[in-house]
């Protein structure tokens, strides 16, 4: 059997075979129908873990040459379970949670307290606790109150705890104005900005926590966006971070020792985009930390970075079968052919949510067919159930056809909803020309289990 490699937006375990069926790390795309059905997310776990390791190589190396340290956190966000987690870990990134259950998963997979960071606007006391108890290495305090909430039940528990603060440094980037996140007029973070000559509240937040005993301030973290393809924008926040830390130090005298940089670093959804290299990535956002201290005549600190969806989002794909077709005429001349699958925005909301784009392919047969201006939607009771806004298929396709969404792999299961009822995919892994099951399909059983009607 003959294949050929499909490139992006496909994992590097894609290919097709002779006859055009699709083949994930050596599983035919038949067999991964007949054995765990449609729809369902599959993932590349050697591409994943290619990732994870290629990432932490680049930055490790990049920022050893300005002499600097760095950690390479994995967005739990994204896409966690246990098994995912445990990779990431054991290709030598740390975990990034932003809520108690992702913090439960992560720790079941093993993951040390110690490698693990706890983010969110609105942590519960619960949640704060389960860090403390967890021995996480650092919460991301997200604003003034919560330094003192947090310094309150470290008190309680008799240990200090390890805390960086969040700031929001007027650099937004990103692909969607809801992803964008350091413009100042969102819910994240503490402004850098001063008014009237007072203390920024990034400042006052600084202060606060260098005050509290019961906190050990490691230091300052930043996030301007996801999905982000020009670095420039990584460039300008980390001065401004830097310059803020320097600031704090002729304050206070205390220089923190950590700074994060955020990350969120876009890839490729459809054909002919280009994802961002981490080999480019890394060294010019080392270079330009390294020149930002150097100007401020302070010595560099120990940097952490957050790549996002650039570790699981192409690792990913979603197997639908296809439905009904129906031509519809939109305009004098042009059909747009509606091709129905059987998932839809409760296993992917990005395109209702965001109008993000993905690319699709019939790919389970070859087809000499010409191909259709197509429309992939879902099997919901909406109008914006749409999985892929526009995209070329055969002409001949038809119903019992499988389709393959590619670059799912993030945001699609965290996502998920039982809208209308329907119950979630399955997460199901690849490797080594076999498959197995990392999260189960739901059934309609489990939902019922959770009506006490």
């Amino acid at each position: 059997m003959t294949t050929t490699i499909p490139g992006e937006p496909w994992s590097t375990g894609v290919a097709r075979d002779d006859e055009g069926a699709l083949v994930v790390a050596g599983v035919p795309v038949a067999d991964l129908v007949a054995q765990h059905g449609t729809p369902a997310y599959v993932l590349d776990e050697a591409d994943l873990r290619s990732r994870a390791a290629g990432y932490r190589r680049a930055f490790e190396a990049a920022f050893a040459e300005v002499g600097a340290g760095v950690d390479v956190y994995y967005a739990g966000k994204a896409l966690l379970s246990v098994a995912v987690a445990r990779w990431v870990h054991e290709e030598g990134l740390r975990v990034d949670t932003a809520t108690g259950g992702e913090l439960a998963v992560a720790l079941r997979a093993g993951v040390p307290g110690a490698h693990i960071g706890v983010h969110g606007n609105n942590k519960s006391d619960d949640e704060i606790r389960a860090a403390l108890d967890a021995g996480v290495g650092r919460i991301i305090v997200d604003s003034l109150v919560e330094v003192d909430r947090v310094a309150a039940l470290a008190a309680a528990a008799g240990v200090v705890a390890p805390v960086m603060v969040r700031v929001t440094t007027g650099v937004h980037a990103g692909g969607h104005e809801y992803i964008s996140t350091a413009h100042e007029d969102q819910k994240f973070g503490l402004s850098v900005a001063a008014a009237d000559g007072a203390d920024s509240p990034a400042m006052t937040a600084l202060l606060a926590a260098v005050a509290r005993p019961e906190l050990h301030l490691l230091g300052i973290h930043s996030h301007i966006g996801s999905q982000i393809l020009d670095p420039s924008g990584f460039e300008v926040a980390a001065r401004t971070v830097l310059e803020l830390r320097a600031a704090l130090a002729l304050r206070t005298g205390v220089l923190v020792d950590e700074v994060d940089l955020g990350g969120g670093y876009g890839i490729a959804y459809l054909p002919g985009e280009v994802a961002l290299d981490p080999d480019r990535i890394a060294k010019d956002v080392a270079a330009s930390v390294a020149s930002s201290a150097a100007a401020l005549g302070t010595p560099l600190p120990r940097f952490s970075i957050e790549p996002g969806r650039a570790i699981v989002g192409p690792a990913g794909l979603t197997l639908y079968t296809v439905g009904t077709v129906k031509p519809v005429r939109v305009d004098e001349g042009l059909v747009r052919t509606y091709v129905s699958v059987d998932g839809g925005m409760s296993d992917n909301i990005r395109p209702a949510l965001y109008g993000a784009r993905y690319h699709a392919e019939v790919v389970g047969r070859l087809s000499s067919a010409e191909p259709v201006l197509a429309r992939v939607v879902g099997k919901h009771c909406e109008s914006g159930d749409i999985v892929v806004h526009e995209v070329q298929l055969p002409g001949d396709v038809r119903a019992g056809d499988v389709l393959a969404v590619a670059a799912t792999g993030a945001y699609g299961r965290s996502m998920a909803s039982n809208y209308n009822h329907v119950p979630r995919p399955p997460v199901v892994a690849v490797r080594d020309a076999a498959s197995r099951v990392l999260v189960r399909r739901e059934t309609v059983e489990d939902l019922l289990a959770l009506d006490q009607g």
